[in-house]
């Protein structure tokens, strides 16, 4: 993969291969300073979003073609700043969250040729700006153009595996970005798949890289990025992984091997940066990890959290990229304000304190003649899974679980999610899926969004944007 990564492709801010000398040049011209304190970082917390806020747009956007600011809108929230809030000139028409929504919702977003980390991206930041990810629009449901990415062959991963950070994002996103009542949408057994393949690419040294490892000695032997090691450690944590399994522990033991005592910094591959360090951070809040306290406290008395409050501008509130430059980084900016602020890859969005604003927005049913599409698993109780995106054009406002996994049979990405159900009309019990069949305690049946799993038929009404799990067991 290029060493100078963009948003768009990766997810990740542009990194720029820093060499030896460069890196070595930036351990020594680090400014000291205490421990940063509540104050402290509540001040850089202020100071950050308003320097965010300089980087809208006249029209009101963050995100447009190429590399964009969007991930602005995970920094605000864990910032405790509500994207609908946040308006040009305080013109509320042109609120950051309507422009993102709108964008979302263009038929040509992301482009002509997307990959999986577009939709993953538009996902966390959706989420973050108070836009329910799976409905976007009557026609946008950004869930389900992830789910359309799974790898049937290689069941676990999203996306090509050779781009293992596809897979990691997906965790971030389907777990991270919960229903609007705070249920996680997705089947456990999904998210365990992932965490099989995040778990089988942990490098020898216990952390991780951008690129696939699973399966290669030589790979696997290779020195990880300190970066990547903080999105696989988030990515396990939001998928359930609890912060004490030998694997987070194993990561948390690689960063704090690269800690500079002097600084508090982590040295990243390409050497000292905030960016890496703002992405290493928010793999330890994701695990509920205090970056600084314990093993994050350097025997100098320094933590990550000082090393990037040192790299802050103020008043302005912008971060430089590497600490002896003197004009701040839009990118890194965004990365170490989420990271200062606590937060994770995403963040639940704030009640935004416009009059009359909701904290969510979102489609609330089909409009009938519409595409649209839905996110669908289907699990047979003996470890096969099938994930799949469904393409529909409901006939009204609401659909049936029956006319979905109708609709699968013939129209799911991948295919083969569904190839039959019994009975085949009606609105009765589902008896068998994909030659399957109830026997005894043992039924087919339905969650959505996360509820409770219940007997499956084909009246089951779904709605717009509902995420759906069959599983056939007691």
């Amino acid at each position: 993969m290029n060493r100078t990564r963009t948003r768009v492709r990766t997810l990740r801010r542009t990194a720029l291969a820093v060499p030896a000398a460069v890196g070595a040049f930036a351990l020594t011209v680090l400014p000291a300073s205490a421990t940063s304190t509540p104050a402290q970082i509540a001040t850089s917390k202020t100071n950050g979003v308003a320097y965010l806020k300089t980087l809208q747009a006249a029209d009101g956007s963050y995100a447009g073609s190429g590399l964009s600011n969007e991930w602005a809108f995970s920094a605000f929230a864990a910032s405790g700043t509500a994207a609908a809030d946040v308006a040009p000139g305080g013109d509320l028409t042109k609120n950051a969250r309507t422009v993102y929504r709108n964008l979302l919702a263009t038929p040509g977003w992301p482009s002509g040729s997307p990959v999986v980390t577009d939709y993953e991206r538009g996902t966390l930041n959706a989420y973050a700006a108070g836009i329910d990810p799976a409905r976007v629009s009557a026609s946008r449901n950004l869930i389900a153009d992830i789910y359309g990415y799974w790898q049937t062959a290689e069941a676990g991963y999203f996306g090509p595996s050779a781009n293992y950070n596809g897979t990691v994002f997906a965790a971030l996103s389907l777990a991270g970005a919960k229903t609007r009542t705070g249920v996680r949408r997705v089947p456990q057994a999904l998210l365990d798949r992932m965490v099989s393949r995040v778990r089988a690419n942990q490098h020898n040294d216990g952390g991780w890289n951008y690129s696939k490892a699973e399966g290669n000695p030589t790979e696997l032997n290779k020195a990880s990025d300190i970066d990547m090691t903080g999105a696989s450690m988030a990515a396990l944590c939001v998928s359930g992984v609890p912060n004490t399994d030998p694997d987070i522990v194993q990561a948390k033991n690689f960063l704090k091997g690269k800690l500079v005592s002097n600084s508090g910094a982590f040295n990243a591959m390409f050497g000292v940066n905030t960016s890496s360090n703002g992405w290493a951070v928010s793999g330890l809040n994701a695990c509920g990890i205090n970056p600084q306290t314990g093993d994050f406290l350097t025997a100098m008395g320094k933590t990550p959290i000082d090393f990037l409050i040192a790299q802050q501008f103020n008043p302005g509130g912008g971060f430089r990229y590497l600490p002896g430059d003197t004009s701040p980084s839009a990118y890194s900016s965004i990365d170490a304000l989420r990271a200062v602020a606590g937060g994770g890859f995403t963040a639940t969005p704030p009640v935004p304190v416009t009059s009359g604003a909701p904290q969510w927005v979102g489609q609330s049913t089909f409009t009938a003649g519409t595409a649209t599409k839905l996110a669908l698993t289907v699990d047979d109780g003996a470890g096969g899974l099938k994930v799949c995106s469904v393409a529909l054009t409901p006939t009204g406002t609401t659909t049936t679980l029956g006319a979905v996994l109708g609709a699968a049979g013939s129209s799911a990405t991948p295919a083969g999610c569904v190839t039959s159900v019994a009975p085949s009309s009606g609105t009765g019990t589902i008896t068998a899926v994909n030659g399957k069949a109830n026997s005894g305690a043992n039924t087919w049946k339905v969650s959505v969004d996360g509820s409770s799993f219940a007997s499956a038929t084909r009246g089951k009404v779904i709605g717009v944007g509902d995420t759906i799990a069959l599983r056939w067991g007691a």
